[in-house]
């Protein structure tokens, strides 16, 4: 048995993510016991604002009026008008999930926990708006313009562009894209095989980049805040946070596939007599062009999203309007992205599916809002199981008491920041092999490393954009992607007998390739100290 076959077998062996998710709950209540049985516990810093009494006139102690005690304020230090602070040791102890109260907040905490759930809420708001433009065909109608109006000498990066940021509709990319790039290939006189190799690279191992904030962005931002808080209460993580790094990474990746499609996997085709190689003198094929119907709901609706961003622009540009100015902690525009996002999908979405006669009533509308609500089940299935998990952890104290140990360790053992990051994204890439899901496994990932390297100094922010890195790159050769799936059936029109293999070693190079210059990117950046995107802080600075 090869490594390929053996991977495959462990990772089908493993439980649902829900079943581990619910498993690993129990194993963090077990765990909780054993730790106050074994006296786990470990001694932090904290500050405390120092108080000094409040005097008359006559300097004496001034007296609360009902308790008789003295009034103190704290103390303010007057070269830089801020509170006066002592650094005191605090010791943190395991708490029990097993004892009375322990397992009283396990029981009556159980809705409350879903419900706080940070991803829960955001990803089903957003998926809404995505749902019905995806539904209603306006965006498989897109990426067919995109794909069909290009110069043939740029259909490889484009076909990559496209690709990487078909992640904006989350799943939609890998149905929509793979039969109409390999007929596009063929039809050029290209390998088809080619054509579904660049695209499975682009939609899969680049699956983290885009152009914009995607519905990924909250899901990740919302369990890296919910790891961060596990030692900073009050900390928030905004979704634009890796935005900047995903935009550049959106344009590295489409050079790099394009490179490696042109210097290796196209030329490797060719020499072979199957799959096909290079055809020559096909012309461009007619066979997915857009119905009249189809572009006129195409133009309505792009004036429509044209008109939906000119009002958003003016809401956030004009003083006093809805959109302008700081919220609480971020601008108010990066607070409501996920409002803006629903809104940018659902309307012009609406309008193409009236337009084209798909939607012909409000009805038709509810069925699309209730079909993608419920494509959601799953989702929503494995947050309840993950929300009780991350919130075991954080009860228990466990999460704090690994955190700060093991920010202690790496600390004292005075590693590279770069040099931790490096190790973060192949520990993840490993993991990926076993675990297909990307939320799952930072559902897993998030309360153990966020606060342990905020413990050190590195954000979660920069924590999330490595686990974004190190989850991508190998999606396009674990067999556990379920969409691998689709991809073997559109390769076996073309190459009857391809199987996993056949895939996974067509999907090696890009592999390769986009691990390397993805993570030496992220390690540029880190050198070079700039902002992974707004809200998107390289370092943080835990407060003792």
């Amino acid at each position: 048995m090869n490594l390929l076959d053996r991977i495959e077998r462990l990772g089908n062996a493993l439980p649902d993510p829900i079943t581990l998710f619910a498993f690993g709950a129990l194993l963090v209540i077990l765990a909780s016991e054993i730790g106050v049985r074994a006296n786990w516990s470990v001694t932090k810093p904290v500050s405390l604002p120092i108080e000094t009494l409040v005097r008359d006139e006559s300097g004496k102690p001034i007296l609360n009026p009902v308790t008789k005690e003295a009034l103190r304020v704290p103390a303010i230090e007057p070269s830089t008008g801020k509170t006066k602070v002592e650094v005191v040791e605090v010791k943190v102890h395991a708490k029990s999930l097993l004892a009375a109260d322990g397992l009283y907040f396990a029981i009556s905490s159980l809705v409350e926990n879903f419900k706080n759930f940070p991803p829960l809420a955001i990803v089903l708001v957003g998926m809404l708006g995505i749902g019905v433009a995806d539904r209603s065909g306006l965006i498989s109608a897109l990426l067919k313009v995109l794909l069909l109006r290009i110069h043939v000498r740029f259909l490889t990066p484009t076909v990559f562009l496209v690709g990487v940021v078909s992640s904006i509709t989350l799943d939609a990319g890998y149905v929509v894209l793979p039969p109409i790039v390999a007929a596009l290939y063929a039809a050029l006189g290209r390998s088809p095989v080619a054509g579904l190799a660049a695209v499975f690279a682009g939609v899969s191992a680049g699956f983290s980049a885009n152009l914009t904030v995607t519905s990924l962005d909250t899901i990740l931002a919302g369990l890296s805040q919910a790891g961060a808080q596990i030692v900073e209460p009050n900390y928030q993580v905004s979704a634009t946070a890796n935005l900047w790094f995903m935009i550049v990474s959106t344009f590295l990746l489409t050079g790099t596939g394009w490179a490696v499609s042109a210097w290796w996997v196209e030329p490797r085709l060719a020499s072979k007599p199957e799959p096909p190689g290079p055809r020559k003198g096909i012309e461009k094929t007619k066979d997915f062009s857009l119905l009249p119907i189809e572009k006129k709901g195409l133009a309505v609706a792009t004036a429509t999203s044209l008109a939906c961003l000119l009002v958003i622009i003016l809401f956030v540009w004009i003083p006093g309007a809805p959109l302008h100015g700081e919220g609480e902690r971020f601008p108010r525009w990066i607070t409501a992205v996920v409002p803006l996002l629903f809104i940018s999908f659902f309307i012009p979405g609406t309008v193409y599916g009236f337009v084209t006669g798909l939607l012909k009533t409000d009805r038709d509308v509810a069925k699309i809002l209730g079909d993608t609500m419920a494509s959601m089940g799953p989702y929503i299935a494995m947050a309840f199981f993950a929300a009780q998990f991350i919130e075991y952890f954080k009860y228990s104290k466990l999460g704090e008491i690994m955190a700060i140990s093991g920010g202690q360790m790496l600390s004292s053992a005075a590693l590279p920041t770069v040099f931790l990051i490096i190790a973060f994204v192949f520990i993840v890439s490993l993991g990926n092999l076993l675990v297909g899901s990307m939320s799952a496994k930072y559902a897993f990932f998030a309360p153990v490393f966020v606060p342990m390297f905020m413990q050190i100094g590195i954000s979660p922010e920069l924590t999330q954009a490595a686990y974004r890195v190190g989850d991508s790159v190998t999606n396009v050769i674990t067999p556990l992607n379920p969409y691998i799936i689709i991809l073997l059936t559109a390769l076996r029109v073309y190459v009857p007998n391809a199987g996993i293999g056949t895939l996974v070693a067509l999907m090696i190079p890009y592999s390769i390739a986009f691990a390397f210059v993805w993570t030496l990117l992220l390690i540029i950046w880190i050198f070079l100290g700039m902002s992974l995107g707004p809200e998107g802080p390289l370092f943080v600075k835990v407060n003792p």
